[in-house]
């Protein structure tokens, strides 16, 4: 680690594993979730943490300091000593809208520094997808020798595609599911994405069936068993604890409790096969960028989202 270069992480945790590992260089650490809640293209603005802060205030019971923020961020004011970014971030949908928030900040800012990516993912000779924290010093060391450099092409996709998530037209997304580029992952992403809007036949998305299924298919003993279960297997969205509890008690209406743990109901079994569309009664109306979730619904046939149709009295 000879070069001059800024390390921005996708947590604390990364951070301070860095910092064990001898990464002595600047470390700016983006603590965000923007794969949920609303967003506007400029996030180097008053308007963006407002309205960020409001939504992680009102829904998660988060108070953000705004001093300590701004402090964090200062680090981008003043990037002339440095010779490279490193952005560090992982194969996830939780990450990669991070890691477009983040491109897009760069830009914003007119930082015009070349830009790496350390992005983890599927590891030879390992069955499942490893996150940053996971990996081995060897092979932090490997990944971080191995950085992939963003070029403009890729950087012009990730500001387009960050505009469109904060747009109201999501469907404009499709055609970046098949676009090469140097985010090896991204393809992935934007399908979960997609997927995350209730499905027109059950009204769930593809994370609310899977965690009805791990109910189904598995010995579940409480709601906190089943939470691990939903963090060890949820695909490539990489959800915290945070955001699959608050899914789970969406979904509890699905669930029976017994003294032997859970299971699911009547209502579980017909959203599991299609029966039903349960959209309006899971009630879940997150705010994804520029769309809210119960505008629209998936199309399975149709490979797209559809405009939800609401029947007045």
């Amino acid at each position: 680690m000879t070069k001059n270069c800024l390390h921005i992480t996708n947590g604390n945790a990364l951070t301070d594993y860095l910092r064990e590992l001898d990464f002595s260089e600047d470390i700016l650490t983006w603590q965000e979730m923007l794969c949920e809640g609303p967003t506007i293209p400029k996030i180097d603005s008053d308007e963006f943490f407002k309205l960020r802060a409001d939504f992680l205030n009102t829904t998660y019971d988060i108070d953000v300091d705004h001093i300590e923020l701004q402090k964090e961020l200062s680090i981008l004011d003043n990037t002339d000593n440095y010779s490279e970014i490193n952005l560090w971030f992982e194969y996830d949908l939780f990450c990669h809208i991070n890691l477009l928030g983040v491109i897009n900040l760069l830009h914003q800012k007119e930082v015009n520094k070349p830009l790496y990516l350390i992005c983890s993912g599927r590891i030879k000779g390992e069955k499942n997808l490893k996150a940053l924290g996971e990996l081995s010093p060897d092979q932090i060391k490997t990944h971080y020798n191995n950085k992939v450099l963003l070029t403009k092409e890729d950087i012009d996709m990730a500001i387009a595609i960050w505009r469109t998530y904060c747009g109201k037209d999501h469907n404009i997304l499709k055609p970046y599911i098949v676009k090469n580029s140097s985010f090896k992952y991204l393809s992935s992403c934007l399908k979960a994405h997609l997927k995350r809007f209730p499905h027109n036949l059950s009204g769930l998305g593809t994370l609310e069936a899977h965690i009805l299924n791990l109910v189904k298919q598995n010995d579940v003993k409480s709601e906190g068993h089943l939470l691990g279960y939903c963090l060890n297997y949820q695909g490539y969205y990489g959800y915290g604890d945070m955001q699959l509890k608050r899914k789970i008690k969406e979904l509890d209406f699905f669930f029976n409790k017994t003294e032997n743990g859970l299971e699911l109901n009547r209502k579980g079994h017909e959203a599991l096969l299609k029966q039903y569309n349960f959209a309006k009664e899971v009630n879940n109306n997150m705010t994804y960028g520029g769309v809210n979730r119960l505008d629209y619904q998936f199309n399975e046939k149709q490979n797209k989202l559809i405009k939800t149709v609401t029947h007045g009295n």
